[in-house]
């Protein structure tokens, strides 16, 4: 299917929606009831100290998973909320007491800073440009992790889902230096070339999916497509949603899962009130479908999947 907008990159939008694949469990019930069903849905029982990342958001106006939709999913699997420090120093969750700060004011409880008592270095298969992926030293201490993602549009990403949120998000601050700088530094800010940026991305995210699949470890992904504005949750002022919330998805298979939910926004039939072009086009202009591309050469998993409509 071609895009709705012009793309600023030549390969046309293709869906991938097969009969074949791994399965990605769909429910258009946006609630912490159905939360925990397409969670269930996976059929993997969480083991040991359990991790559900998110994003804190950077204000109360952005758009981050609200604590009443998640806390019942945190609670049944007994898990602890986890985040890291944000790379740009502007914000208000770049040091770790004033990210605590911004957790409680946004109702979500304790969260796990992993990044508070340092980093650690995680391996990488692909060394291009970036030759580890540093990430919170408390990622250590869990056994199993939910990646929790609200999917919407990114202004460097071109949208954020399920692989950001496994890479950038578990990064640590220096580790997110690293990764937007392709390599260059893990002390300041610094903007790489687009591709190699979101090479990084899939690259910092099978590192993390990897160290989770280790003997004794797992982990799954869940992707919330609510308040889809072109802009992320680390913008305090983001732009008004112009497409209408589509559901919750989850999967064992982070690409897979993150394609389903592109193709449901390239896939989408505009209406009033409901349109999908804006988040398209910031897709298509930051040539976003290229962390899928690249994720899936490294073998984190399968662009060609199974929808399972609960």
């Amino acid at each position: 299917m071609a895009c709705a907008q012009k793309s600023t990159f030549p390969t046309p939008y293709e869906q991938t929606a097969d009969t074949v694949g791994p399965a990605v469990y769909f429910t258009t019930d946006i609630s912490a009831e159905a939360l925990v069903r397409v969670f269930e849905a996976l059929g993997v029982e969480p083991q040991g100290r359990v991790a559900v990342k998110i994003s804190t958001g950077e204000s109360q106006q952005s758009h981050q998973l609200a604590p009443e939709l998640i806390i019942p999913l945190v609670e049944c699997v007994h898990g602890t909320l986890v985040e890291c420090n944000t790379a740009y120093p502007f914000s208000s969750r770049a040091k770790t007491k004033s990210h605590e700060q911004e957790v409680q004011r946004r109702g979500y409880g304790h969260v796990d800073i992993m990044d508070a008592e340092g980093t650690m270095r995680l391996p990488v298969r692909d060394t291009t440009y970036i030759k580890y992926d540093e990430v919170g030293s408390h990622l250590a201490n869990y056994d199993f992790m939910i990646d929790l993602s609200h999917f919407k549009g990114h202004a460097m990403g071109g949208f954020g889902g399920a692989l950001k949120n496994l890479s950038i998000g578990v990064a640590s601050r220096s580790g997110k230096f690293y990764i937007h700088s392709a390599g260059e530094t893990d002390s300041r800010w610094k903007t790489a070339e687009q591709d190699a940026f979101l090479e990084c991305m899939a690259t910092a995210a099978e590192a993390v999916h990897r160290h989770f699949k280790q003997e004794g470890r797992n982990i799954v992904y869940i992707n919330v497509m609510n308040n889809l504005s072109v802009d992320c949750d680390c913008d305090g002022h983001p732009a008004t949603p112009r497409m209408k919330d589509v559901g919750i998805l989850a999967s064992t298979d982070p690409v897979a899962l993150d394609k389903a939910c592109l193709d449901l926004v390239f896939g989408h039939e505009n209406a009033e009130g409901d349109d999908a072009g804006p988040l398209q086009e910031r897709v298509n202009k930051k040539h976003g479908t290229h962390i899928i591309t690249h994720a899936e050469r490294l073998g984190l998993g399968s662009s060609h999947y199974r929808l399972v409509k609960l």
